[in-house]
């Protein structure tokens, strides 16, 4: 079965790249005039293993980049608000599923600190591809707006949001069913 997630990943990915090409190419211009700088950004996450990988996304924000819990203190702009609502900033994400580092569905890539510090039992979190969805990411989509309405956004997200990710990414490990990707995917489409 895990055999078939793979075929499936290189194939909607290859399929989803020739789709979007001319959006993406659409998106980085105006992202580069948007922000000032050159429309798409490089951060290292950690992957399967523990490795890390460079995650490729559009740029949203001026200024340069901390971690994704900070990012509520920067310029986010105009268009990199609605690039994020849609969640649109993750298209070029599909190259990390074509390069071999991510899948579609999976635990969320974390910035060096997290994941790469999991111990025990939490380790098999890292036994598996990260993906651009997941249950983790479906329940916490609203995650940015959750951390601006706290008094200590780093505090919560570290005692409160991670450990619950941590839970459910193990579940969705432990679990893990092709048809429960597909009921991601689709979650991840259509319902906000």
């Amino acid at each position: 079965m895990k055999q078939n997630k793979i075929i499936i990943d290189y194939l909607l990915a290859f399929s989803c790249l020739i789709i979007f090409f001319i959006p993406m190419i659409v998106i980085f211009i105006v992202a580069t005039f948007d922000t000032g700088m050159i429309g798409i950004f490089t951060q290292k996450r950690v992957g399967k293993n523990g490795k890390s990988f460079n995650l490729i996304k559009f740029r949203t924000m001026k200024g340069e980049y901390d971690s994704s819990v900070t990012t509520h203190k920067m310029q986010i702009t105009k268009l990199g608000k609605l690039l994020r609502k849609y969640k649109l900033d993750e298209i070029p994400q599909i190259v990390n599923i074509l390069t071999g580092d991510m899948s579609w569905v999976g635990p969320r890539p974390d910035v060096l600190g997290y994941a790469d510090k999991l111990e025990g039992e939490d380790k098999i979190i890292l036994s598996v591809k990260p993906g651009i969805t997941g249950p983790a990411q479906l329940k916490y989509r609203n995650e940015e707006e959750i951390l601006s309405k706290v008094e200590d956004p780093q505090w919560y997200n570290d005692t409160i949001i991670w450990k619950d990710k941590i839970r459910i990414n193990k579940n969705y490990v432990k679990n893990w069913s092709l048809s429960g990707d597909l009921n991601y995917l689709l979650k991840t489409i259509f319902v906000k």
